[in-house]
């Protein structure tokens, strides 16, 4: 069973530049993946020899968008998802990731976002 996991990060960016990064093939190669090759909604993300598929199922511009792993069992509970917050008092710009891991693997995977999210501050120049 997987757990899920909610992180936040405060990017100090405009939402159309953050929103390019987190939903097109180019923007996701910059930080995501090494390549990312699109399908109509099917994204195939490589990592060296590893590939893996997911499926664009919920976009909304400059706000969100939520990819389902293809090869998942547990697909229909498992996503991972980046959504864009802006504090209304402050304008901060936020970004939220929502994944899932197994449990033994959670430490894990928050390191793995802290370094993917590191490269994507670097990307975009905060």
């Amino acid at each position: 069973m997987k757990t899920k996991i909610e992180l936040e990060y405060t990017l100090n960016s405009s939402p159309r530049v953050l929103f390019n990064r987190l939903s097109t093939a180019g923007g996701l190669s910059e930080w995501f993946a090494d390549d990312v090759h699109v399908k109509g909604k099917m994204f195939t993300f490589f990592w060296g020899k590893t590939e893996q598929k997911a499926e664009l199922v919920l976009k909304k511009d400059n706000r969100y968008v939520r990819f389902k792993w293809c090869d998942d069992e547990e697909k229909e509970k498992c996503y991972f998802e980046f959504k864009i917050n802006i504090d209304e008092l402050t304008g901060d710009v936020a970004l939220l990731i929502t994944d899932f891991s197994e449990e033994d693997e959670k430490e894990d995977a928050i390191d793995l976002w802290n370094t993917q999210v590191a490269k994507l501050k670097h990307v975009i120049g905060l």
